[in-house]
């Protein structure tokens, strides 16, 4: 399978293999006008198996949910071919309107315009809960 070469872009490499949709929802990308390319289940050394995202467009990214779906992932900012920047983003001390408390006596159940904010409890196992109900994010 061949996919473009990035000129100009961010690519999002060790993403879980099968969270790259998810990624792909988390982080807006549908919204876009430039070239996305999501690439699943390609094989990795490290891994088995990972996704990937080429985006061909400099964007800014949310680190925040990159952390959260996997702090391993790496983000390569490519300019005029070139690979100028790697980064990997950390677990987040909070994470803001990506998980969905599942708590039906949360308040966030009750009042509709409440987001849903979740804290990091457990840094080694990346557990969060949320602010109000102190329930453990899924």
């Amino acid at each position: 399978m061949l996919i473009g070469t990035i000129v100009n872009g961010v690519v999002i490499d060790h993403i879980p293999a099968g969270r790259g949709m998810e990624l792909y929802s988390y982080l807006k990308l549908d919204k876009l006008s430039c070239e996305v390319a999501l690439i699943k289940n390609a094989p990795s050394s490290k891994r088995g198996r990972k996704d990937i995202l080429k985006v061909n467009e400099v964007i800014d990214l949310n680190f925040d949910i990159l952390g959260y779906i996997d702090p391993h992932i790496t983000v390569n900012i490519i300019r005029d071919g070139v690979r100028v920047e790697k980064r990997h983003p950390s677990l987040p001390d909070t994470i803001r309107g990506v998980i969905k408390c599942k708590n039906p006596r949360c308040i966030t159940s009750t009042e509709q315009g409440l987001e849903h904010v979740f804290r990091l409890t457990d840094p080694e196992h990346g557990v969060y809960r949320c602010i109000y109900c102190d329930t453990r994010a899924k």
